[in-house]
């Protein structure tokens, strides 16, 4: 039996086992469960959730189900939350969870298939988003809420899944900087240009990157190159002489985190550790291609924080409307895969003097206001 199968028949066994013929509204608040099986980006955008949380009931203590390696970035309790590693890999993980003690309210997120894994957790009340399919990964759900009718950020539509007050937007100093082991960091002033990302499509040509480094460096910043295990191959594309410093492959998150906390500028594609960028209240310039502009964006509760999100609007092939195997008829997106795609055209549309024109800005200093969506001057056919 593999390790998938596993942690799956944990968790179902489990949930038969105490699932209540009849549950209790959620009553009193003291423990609360957010589970999910996500990737760094969309788990630092639950950030918007815990900061309600924390809010609305001070004194409960939020448990987040977070992927072994993100866990530690949790370390110092943001937002009063306790990390707690998860992984469907891992039957392990699943099955130290099975003797934590009851919650009052599970939050499940994206994937409701998490509702069991939940229920398998004595949650008393479990609520998620509607519309997942099959139908059986609603059977233990006792409220669904549907997405935002109008295009807000996913996590704002996240957050909206708890009742009470918006908490308060974020700011420097929220998430305490979680324990890193040493490394060599770069002299000050410097920029890290993080070239990585999930898939191709999300690549921004090399010699932009490569042009984007002369000028910030003409300008007086030390540049390095940021990437994850496996991305060496990228960064030497973008810099074939190796002109700069490539911390490529060789970081954990913590100190990823550390390496972007002390960085003048960050300009990434739409990747985790541009989500990253934020909690570390970094300057960064986001490239948005095939992704989503409006689901990722800052929203009220990060728009305190300098950020440049660079996009064009309107892409003709960004013409998805599913999330989270929900159609949302005003959202625009592209999960396509390097197979069915040729070439990332909605990236290479982003030109040069766009992402110059917003690392400038955000160089010079506040006020950063209207930071939010920028339309990337650049061709979108």
């Amino acid at each position: 039996m593999g390790e998938r199968l596993r942690s799956r028949a944990l968790a179902v066994s489990h949930a038969l086992l105490h699932r209540p013929w009849r549950r209790a509204q959620a009553g009193a608040i003291r423990r609360v469960l957010i589970a999910h099986n996500l990737l760094l980006g969309d788990t630092l955008m639950l950030t918007p959730l815990l900061a309600k949380l924390a809010a609305n009931h001070p004194g409960a203590e939020v448990t987040l189900l977070a992927s072994p390696p993100i866990v530690p970035l949790y370390a110092k309790h943001p937002h009063g939350v306790r990390a707690l590693p998860f992984s469907p890999r891992d039957s392990s993980t699943t099955r130290a969870l099975l003797e934590e003690e009851p919650f009052d309210l599970a939050v499940v997120v994206g994937d409701n298939r998490y509702s069991w894994l939940a229920t398998a957790l004595r949650a008393r009340h479990i609520v998620a988003h509607a519309g997942d399919v099959p139908w059986t990964k609603q059977l233990l759900i006792d409220e669904t809420r549907p997405y935002s009718g109008m295009p807000t950020p996913w996590s704002e539509m996240v957050a909206n899944l708890v009742d009470g007050g918006e908490p308060p937007p974020y700011a420097r100093g929220d998430w305490p900087a979680p324990d890193a082991r040493d490394f060599a960091l770069p002299a000050v002033p410097y920029a890290v240009l993080h070239i990585g990302a999930s898939t191709p499509l999300k690549h921004w040509p090399p010699g932009r990157w490569l042009a984007l480094a002369h000028h910030l460096e003409a300008r007086g910043l030390n540049v390095v190159w940021s990437g994850g295990r496996g991305e060496e191959a990228v960064v030497a594309q973008c810099d074939p002489e190796a002109r700069y410093a490539s911390f490529a492959g060789k970081l954990d998150l913590p100190q990823v985190w550390r390496l972007l906390e002390n960085a003048a500028l960050l300009v990434a594609p739409d990747t985790g550790v541009a989500h990253m960028g934020r909690a570390t209240f970094t300057p960064t310039v986001t490239l948005y291609g095939p992704g989503s502009a409006v689901l990722c964006g800052a929203g009220s509760f990060w728009r305190d924080v300098p950020q440049r999100a660079l996009t064009i609007e309107a892409f003709p092939c960004r013409d998805q409307r599913i999330l989270f195997r929900r159609r949302v008829d005003w959202v625009r997106r592209c999960v396509r895969t390097p197979e069915q795609c040729a070439e990332p055209r909605c990236m290479n549309a982003i030109e040069l003097s766009t992402v110059v024109a917003a690392a400038e800005s955000l160089l010079q200093g506040p006020p950063w206001r209207n930071s939010g969506t920028d339309s990337a001057v650049g061709k979108n056919t």
